[in-house]
């Protein structure tokens, strides 16, 4: 009886010494894998920083929509080019894959579902697309054409009698959480907790699905704002060619609204993040979105302070004589830079932090709304100022930020303080976008190799 109870105390102490934190607050991850973010593909790291947002020479408009203050700027990667044609094009693609995977789930579900997971036995409701079955879209198999039918455009809309997809159904569904209405607090007994964005509710009275937004975009871009854009103008070839051309393949995407821009960014996301939950990497899991205004500008000047121009110098030439982006020149010769409208991605030098066209070839949307005066009441550590405009909402309401300048600008709009806006359900063949990761950090030291995708 003594050599148990002498065991017992023996195994206890062992027991005890055996904790790795002897009693102090080591943590849960003492053990774990240190965490590493590599550089994202196609885009670079823009480190935090401060500067005076703003800071110009010039106000050629006497808009005063610019007020310069000092703001402070946190990491982030930025895709080094605009989304190109062939870049949207696979998101286009997925959303039409994922429709006729759908509607032929109803006639082959054992090929193009996923009903049940194969380990567990544990029955998805509603069940998962089998992305692993290719599409027969020419197939003999009469289920098959008719179920795929009512993806193509009826007959009498068709061009000499050839099938097409009928671009007007891909739509893309997808939910988000409205951050901003949830932390809004009134604790109020009148508050309209059915309404989130209007009142909101005090912790823990109400769940969180009240602030669940549920949206459905149309995703394939407007082809036709080349001719709209410029009434009279024969931009008709550019209509018929630009977005699924091989030839335009990597430039960059327009058309393309804000509400895309941003469906786009969702898609991104949660597609890598499928990918790493597959490979049981959550806390690798990723996030995609349009950059701030002031995110925008503080990558724009490339570590310069008081530059009008992504790269550096007062002038839109090098002391070779040639232009440095694409943009409007002398007075109206849109050739003299070497595009007449659009050009290929990264065809000019980039920037110090190794970013492309962040002045020309396209504006730029960022996911900030516009205000005359939001530099005044916006704070100074990553300012922002941003409205979820809906459908009935006026539209002063729905103006957002683009950057940057385009190809059909003067030199005025390609400077990196200069502030424009459209508005957020408006497509135009001079604006497009680019995506940002926000930084999570990595290991010291660590310097990963960056995969480019700059393609001349």
């Amino acid at each position: 009886m003594k050599k148990l109870v002498l065991y017992i105390v023996v195994v206890l102490f062992l027991g005890s010494c055996s904790n790795s934190g002897n009693g102090e607050l080591v943590g849960t991850r003492k053990k774990s894998k240190p965490f590493y973010q590599p550089d994202p593909y196609g885009m670079v790291f823009v480190p935090q920083g401060s500067y005076v947002m703003g800071a110009s020479a010039e106000d050629i408009s006497h808009s005063h929509l610019i007020q310069p203050k000092t703001i402070s700027v946190s990491s982030f990667f930025m895709d080094e080019t605009e989304i190109t044609n062939d870049e949207y094009r696979q998101f286009v693609y997925w959303v039409r894959d994922s429709i006729a995977r759908t509607m032929l789930g109803d006639v082959r579900p054992d090929e193009f579902l996923i009903e049940e997971n194969p380990k567990t036995g544990e029955v998805y409701d509603p069940p998962y697309l089998n992305w692993k079955t290719d599409i027969e879209w020419n197939s003999e198999d009469q289920d098959v054409r008719d179920a795929l039918e009512d993806m193509y455009l009826p007959e009498h809309e068709r061009y000499f009698r050839r099938k097409e997809i009928d671009t007007r159904k891909l739509m893309y569904s997808y939910y988000w959480v409205d951050l901003h209405a949830a932390a809004k607090k009134d604790f109020s007994e009148e508050a309209d907790y059915r309404n989130a964005g209007l009142a909101n509710r005090p912790q823990g009275l109400r769940d969180r699905s009240v602030y669940v937004r549920n949206e459905t975009i149309a995703v394939y871009p407007d082809t036709l704002a080349w001719i709209h854009d410029y009434t009279y103008s024969y931009n008709d070839p550019l209509t018929k060619t630009y977005f699924w051309h091989p030839a335009y393949d990597h430039y960059p995407v327009v058309g393309v609204n804000w509400r895309q821009a941003r469906a786009f960014c969702v898609w991104r996301t949660e597609y890598l993040n499928s990918y790493l939950r597959a490979k049981k990497d959550m806390v690798s899991l990723a996030e995609f979105r349009l950059p701030t205004e002031a995110e925008w500008e503080w990558a724009a000047r490339g570590g310069y302070a008081l530059n009008p121009y992504p790269w550096g110098g007062p002038y839109t030439r090098n002391e070779k004589g040639c232009f440095l982006a694409n943009f409007k020149p002398i007075r109206g010769n849109y050739i003299a830079d070497g595009g007449l409208r659009t050009v290929i991605v990264a065809h000019y030098p980039p920037n110090d932090w190794g970013l492309y066209d962040m002045a020309g070839n396209v504006a730029e949307w960022t996911s900030s709304a516009f205000d005359p005066s939001s530099y005044n009441f916006t704070w100074d550590m990553n300012p922002n100022y941003t409205y979820n405009a809906k459908e009935d909402d006026p539209p002063v309401m729905k103006r957002k930020v683009v950057r940057g300048g385009s190809w059909k600008d003067i030199a005025f709009f390609m400077e990196v303080s200069t502030r424009a806006y459209e508005y957020q359900d408006t497509a135009k063949c001079y604006i497009g976008f680019r995506t940002i990761q926000p930084y999570l950090g990595r290991n010291k030291g660590d310097n990963p190799s960056k995969a480019s995708r700059v393609y001349n």
